[in-house]
C-alpha cells in the first residue's frame, strides 16, 4: 500500500474514532463536552495529504472539520453506519445536524454536524467551531472548504460542509484537476503550442507587454517592503484594444506559458445576464474559484461587460450601473494578473480606464509586420512555387496575423488534396478572397 493511501486510512480511521467517542459521550448521557483526541500519526511522504498538511499546518479541530467534508467522498455512509450502532432501530437525531441530498443517499456533514462532533453542548466551542467555518480559519481563507450558504431565516451553521473539487482530488488522489467549463463555471483554460518567437508585434507594444512580465517576476519581491504592501493592491490590470486576428488572445495565453500559470478565457455569453443581479453571481463564480489560485483571467471582448455607464433614465439603468460599480471592485480586489480585450477601447467605460496599470494598444501589423507574418507561417511540408513573392503580398494586402494563418491553411489543405508539393498562388489568392469577404472588402 502507498504510504499516502496509508495516511488517509489512518485520518479516517482517527476520524471514525472521535465521532465515536462523541456518540458515546451523548448517549450515556455524560455531562462531559471535552473529548480527548486519540492520537494520530501521518508518516511523512511525498503525497498530497502530507504536503497540504506540512504547508498549511492545521489544529486538530481543523483537520478534524476538513475530515469531515471528505468523508462522503471516501465512504459514501460514513456518518449513517455510525449512528446506527447507537440508533440500531433508527430514529431522528437533530444534534448531529447533517443532511441528505438528491443523488448522495447517506448524510452529508453540516457546520452543526462538526459542532456537535467537537462541542457536544459547550457553547463556547460551538461559537469556536462556527467562528472557524465563518472566515476564522485557512480552510476558509483560501477557499478549500467552505459552509454553503441556507436561505434567508435558516441556522447559518445548517449549511453543508463543502471541500472544493479541486481540493477532493488533489488530497485523496493527488491530481490536479481544473474546473470543467459549464454554467456554473463559464470559464475556459486556453493553451498554445506557439512561442513568443511566432508572435509579430511593433517594438512599442513587446516594449508595453515586457512591463506586465517585470511585475509578474518582480511584485512579489515588491509587496514584501513595509512601506509599498500597505499603500499597493497585490493584483495587475491590463487593457489590450485593437482590432480582432492581432495577437491579443496569444499574449495573454504566452504570458501564461512563460510564468507557468493557468488562463482561463471567461465566456461572456454566459457570464452577462438580462436578469438583474445574475451577472453579478455568475462573475462572483469565477473570481471566487480563482482566488488563491493565482490564474490570469482573461475578458475577450470585454466591452460587453465592462462598457460605458449609461444615464439613469429607469431602473434597469440604475441596477446596470449598480453592475459596473460591482464588477470595479471586483476587478481591483483580484491579487493576480487580469486581463480585458476589447476591439475599441473608447467603448470601455472611464472608471475601468482609469484603474488599468498598462493600456497596450495591438494595431493591425504594417507591411513589415506582414512578411514576418507570412514567412514565420508557411508550413515545413509544402514549399511556395516560385510565383509567389511574400514581399509583394505583404505590401498588396492588408491581413492580421489570423488572417494570414487562414490563409495559410485553406491554400496547404488544398495542396494537400492533390497531392503536391507546392503551395500555389492560386490558391493563397483564394484563400485572401475568403478572408476579404468576411469583412466586405474585395481582391484587387
Amino acid at each position: 500500500m502507498q504510504t499516502g493511501y496509508q495516511n488517509i486510512i489512518s485520518s479516517l480511521d482517527f476520524l471514525r474514532d472521535v465521532v465515536n467517542r462523541r456518540l458515546k459521550i451523548f448517549f450515556d448521557k455524560n455531562e462531559q463536552h471535552e473529548i480527548e483526541y486519540p492520537k494520530l500519526t501521518i508518516l511523512p511522504d511525498d503525497a498530497a495529504l502530507y504536503n497540504f498538511l506540512a504547508e498549511y499546518k492545521l489544529n486538530v479541530e481543523e483537520y478534524i472539520i476538513l475530515l469531515l467534508a471528505l468523508s462522503p467522498h471516501l465512504q459514501p455512509n460514513f456518518l449513517d453506519g455510525l449512528i446506527q450502532e447507537f440508533l440500531p432501530q433508527g430514529g431522528d437525531f437533530a444534534e448531529m445536524g447533517g443532511v441528505k441530498i438528491n443523488n448522495h443517499r447517506g448524510m452529508l456533514p453540516t457546520g452543526e454536524t462538526a459542532q456537535f462532533i467537537l462541542a457536544g453542548n459547550d457553547v463556547d466551542k460551538r461559537l469556536y467551531v462556527q467562528k472557524i467555518l465563518q472566515n476564522g480559519s485557512v480552510l476558509v481563507k483560501e477557499n478549500i472548504l467552505w459552509l454553503e450558504s441556507v436561505r434567508e431565516g435558516e441556522p447559518v451553521m445548517s449549511g453543508r460542509l463543502v471541500v472544493s473539487q479541486e481540493w477532493v482530488n488533489k488530497l485523496l488522489t493527488g491530481e490536479e484537476v481544473s474546473p470543467k467549463f459549464s454554467p456554473e463555471f463559464p470559464a475556459k483554460k486556453i493553451l498554445t503550442e506557439m512561442s513568443w518567437n511566432d508572435l509579430v508585434l511593433n517594438n512599442y507594444t513587446l516594449n508595453q507587454i515586457n512591463d506586465i512580465q517585470v511585475w509578474m517576476k518582480h511584485n512579489s519581491e515588491i509587496m514584501q517592503d513595509e512601506v509599498l504592501s500597505k499603500k499597493i493592491k497585490p493584483g495587475y490590470r491590463v487593457l489590450f484594444h485593437g482590432p480582432s486576428g492581432t495577437g491579443k488572445t496569444l499574449t495573454a495565453t504566452l504570458l501564461g506559458k512563460q510564468f507557468e500559470k493557468d488562463v482561463y478565457r471567461i465566456d461572456l455569453s454566459l457570464v452577462v445576464s438580462k436578469y438583474i443581479g445574475e451577472t453579478e453571481k455568475n462573475l462572483e463564480k469565477i473570481f471566487t474559484k480563482a482566488e488563491h489560485k493565482d490564474w490570469i483571467l482573461f475578458f475577450d471582448e470585454a466591452d460587453a461587460l465592462f462598457g460605458k455607464r449609461t444615464n439613469v433614465q429607469n431602473a434597469h439603468d440604475r441596477y446596470a450601473n449598480q453592475e459596473v460599480s460591482y464588477l470595479l471592485q471586483r476587478v481591483e480586489d483580484y491579487a493576480g494578473l487580469l486581463i480585458l480585450a476589447s476591439n475599441f477601447k473608447s467603448n470601455m467605460d472611464d472608471a475601468f480606464l482609469r484603474r488599468f496599470h498598462s493600456i497596450i494598444h495591438f494595431p493591425p501589423p504594417s507591411a513589415a509586420e506582414r512578411l514576418k507574418l507570412w514567412q514565420k507561417t508557411l508550413p515545413c511540408l509544402y514549399k511556395p512555387e516560385p510565383s509567389i513573392i511574400l514581399q509583394e503580398l505583404s505590401e498588396k494586402y492588408e491581413l492580421n496575423g489570423a488572417a494570414i494563418l487562414n490563409i495559410v491553411h485553406y491554400a496547404s489543405l488544398k495542396s494537400s488534396s492533390r497531392k503536391d508539393e507546392f503551395i500555389r498562388l492560386d490558391d493563397i489568392i483564394e484563400g485572401i478572397r475568403k478572408e476579404f469577404r468576411k469583412e466586405e472588402r474585395s481582391v484587387n
